[in-house]
C-alpha cells in the first residue's frame, strides 16, 4: 500500500495528519485517545482497534472536497 500526505494542522511536522491510500482510504495519525470515560462510550470496539482524537480544524480539509 502506498499513502501520499494530504494535510496537517500541526507545528514542525508532527501529528495530527491526514494520508490518501492508494485504494482511496484515509489514514489519520494523531494521538491516541486515552481517557478512559470516552473510550468506555465507544460502541462495537472490535480486536485491533484503535482511536485518534483528530482536531476539527484538520476535518476542514474535507470541506466542498468531492471524495
Amino acid at each position: 500500500m502506498k499513502i501520499r500526505f494530504l494535510a496537517s494542522v500541526s507545528n514542525g511536522g508532527s501529528c495530527p495528519t491526514l494520508y490518501e491510500t492508494d485504494e482511496g482510504d484515509i489514514v489519520v495519525q494523531g494521538y491516541t485517545l486515552t481517557d478512559e470515560e470516552a473510550i468506555s462510550q465507544l460502541r462495537d470496539v472490535l480486536p485491533g482497534e484503535s482511536f485518534v482524537v483528530v482536531p476539527r480544524s484538520l476535518m476542514s480539509y474535507f470541506e466542498g472536497s468531492k471524495r
